[in-house]
């Protein structure tokens, strides 16, 4: 399994990567800070994450907002030098799992990453099933086989498209930015790929066409919402 560790404090980072490459059988990306974490996380897939708060660039809390928005499911451990009782409510309002202060053991570090990767598993089926398979209107979307189907017709999709409509289907009838689309898909917001996407999203507009309750809007100066009346 594969674990992004994103920890300001090089000593720290290195003894908690070792750790739990030896101890954990577990495959663990190190990244110095917040800015350095994100793209980490939008190169790859990761099992589960661990969040420094306190680092430069960007603090733990913004980075896991963030990564909340590109996938509403990974397991995040948020660890800090912070006690205070409104730190732990922030960081799970912010859609963490698990919270652990400084200074901490290791072996208690591992029994919440084991622990928490255990009951993601034991629900691991009904969640795929939740993430893989969208209703739209009249139309059944299957994330995992790249099809809309609308009765007996099926429309394929694309790779970049059926990513795209899968993330408009988790934000259903909320914002869903271009930043985060961008980042998510193509791992870069410029320009080109910004018109790249708005290409994608036309076709897919098209292939909703025939249901008069599903519109894909464009939010301007933010990105799009995916309404379903």
């Amino acid at each position: 399994m594969k674990i992004l560790l994103v920890e300001d404090d090089p000593n720290l980072g290195m003894l908690l990567q070792d750790y739990l490459q030896l101890k954990g059988k577990f495959d663990v990306v190190l990244c110095k800070d917040g800015e350095e974490g994100l793209k980490a996380f939008t190169k790859s897939n990761y099992d589960l994450l661990i969040l420094d708060v306190m680092m430069p660039k960007k603090d733990g809390f913004t980075l896991g907002k963030e990564i909340r928005k590109m996938n509403p499911k990974v397991p995040i451990i948020f660890a800090t030098a912070k006690a205070m009782i409104e730190d732990k409510t922030q960081a799970f309002n912010l859609g963490g799992d698990d919270y652990i202060t400084k200074p901490f053991r290791i072996e208690e570090l591992l029994l919440r990453i084991n622990a928490l990767l255990k009951r993601v598993n034991e629900n691991g089926k009904e969640t795929g099933e939740t993430l893989s398979h969208f209703k739209v209107g009249k139309y059944e979307f299957d994330y995992t086989t790249q099809i809309i189907k609308d009765g007996e017709q099926l429309q394929k999709l694309s790779t970049k498209e059926a990513e795209l409509l899968r993330l408009l289907c988790l934000k259903q009838n909320e914002v869903l930015t271009r930043e985060e689309a961008l980042l998510s898909i193509w791992h870069d917001d410029n320009y080109f790929n910004g018109r790249s996407m708005d290409v994608f999203l036309s076709k897919i507009r098209k292939y909703l066409k025939d249901d008069p309750k599903v519109e894909i809007i464009n939010v301007h100066g933010k990105g799009y919402k995916l309404l379903v009346n």
